[in-house]
């Protein structure tokens, strides 16, 4: 059994449901310490984050990103195994964290210890940066780490993170961005009444009929070269108190997945817009979860399709599709940001897996990735 299924097993098995970090990246530092790096641990509020390095801070630094914390397991009785119990069938490994992402964790982890075994006097500094709030409000974590090392000066220049990515098979897709995210919290106001005396009342699911459906067919964008078009989607509506009643209110939760062409402002401006003109009286509370950031093909991205092309035969397709992550708080701080993890289709499910033979490459995958930088530098 190799090393990196080794240490994919450990991880699994602690329940680090988020925010709770479970001691695994107690493990994760421990493993770092032995082979010199430098530890420093970020707890804010419930949330455990380090920040590790190896090698000179005048180098060039690639920092390998990710998060220990997972997505509760849902009904146990549905999993064909208990879900922080790893186990292997036919080749592949269950349990919660397999795909998404202690598989990922583990291979950056036995790549690097496998890198500087070999060439212990690397020409790039090497970089950690974990957290154990990715699958919750996202405040506490990344965001905050970043912060801090930005404030003492730290940098980044290339970062890897872990999630899982691929869509059919190992490595072929890379994510070089992502699309903003815009949620809004809309109340339309109405007129509670009896639903046999229309006229004394306003109801607002009428009043909002008529905007929901031009919002639901407005034309946003095309995006671009990069980005798909802008998305908007209605996540929840709730009106009602009983059958003979007319609602005194509706309740409506929608989400813009958003491209570059667009901003938070002209999202906002654009939804008022409708809404105004429709007469509709609402009140509306905005939450930004995250910009678009976009890394342009450039050394790591180049790298990475190297990497990958050595040890799986596939030369991936470069992408900016799905939801939003943690790079979102990088890619700020002026680091090419590229995401490259094993294949996607059952994270956040249950019976979560992933093939053994992935995680193994995948680690050969980051180990590639670090040579390449190292003999280019």
């Amino acid at each position: 059994m190799s090393t990196t299924l080794d240490l994919t097993l450990d991880l699994m098995r602690r329940a680090s449901v988020s925010p709770d970090d479970a001691d695994c990246q107690t493990q994760m530092i421990a493993r770092l310490s032995k082979i010199g790096f430098e530890i420093e641990r970020l707890p804010f509020g419930p949330v455990q984050n380090f920040w590790a390095t190896r090698g000179p801070k005048t180098a060039p630094t690639l920092c390998f990103a990710g998060h220990t914390d997972v997505v509760p397991s849902g009904p146990l009785e549905a999993w064909s195994s208990p879900p922080f119990e790893p186990t292997i069938r036919d080749g592949v490994l269950y349990g919660r964290g397999a795909a998404d992402m202690k598989s990922a964790l583990a291979a950056m982890i036995t790549a690097t210890e496998a890198c500087v075994t070999q060439n212990p006097a690397h020409r790039i500094r090497l970089a950690y940066l974990i957290t154990s709030d990715e699958e919750g409000p996202s405040i506490e974590g990344t965001k905050k780490v970043v912060e801090h090392l930005m404030a003492i000066g730290e940098r980044i220049d290339w970062c890897v993170i872990g999630e899982p990515t691929s869509d059919q098979t190992l490595g072929d897709t890379v994510k070089i961005g992502r699309r903003g995210s815009l949620s809004g919290i809309l109340t339309v106001h109405g007129i509670q009444g009896h639903i046999a005396y229309p006229h004394l009342a306003d109801n607002p699911i009428h009043r909002f009929a008529p905007a929901l459906a031009e919002l639901c067919t407005h034309h946003w964008d095309d995006g671009n070269a990069h980005f798909q078009p802008t998305s908007f989607q209605i996540a929840t509506i709730q009106a009602g108190t009983g059958v003979n009643v007319i609602p005194g209110e509706l309740n409506v939760r929608f989400n813009f997945r958003f491209c570059p062409k667009q901003t938070v402002a002209s999202l906002q401006a654009a939804t008022t817009d409708i809404l105004d003109r429709h007469g509709i009286r609402y009140t509306l509370d905005w939450k930004i979860s995250g910009l678009p950031f976009y890394t342009p093909p450039g050394r790591l991205s180049e790298a990475t399709v190297r990497s990958i092309q050595s040890v799986t035969g596939i030369t991936p397709q470069l992408s900016t599709s799905g939801g939003t992550s943690d790079g979102r708080f990088i890619a700020p701080m002026g680091a090419e940001v590229v995401e490259i993890g094993v294949v996607n289709a059952s994270i956040h499910k249950i019976d979560e897996h992933v093939k053994v033979e992935d995680v193994v490459a995948l680690a050969r995958i980051y180990q590639r990735l670090i040579e390449i930088l190292c003999s280019e530098q």
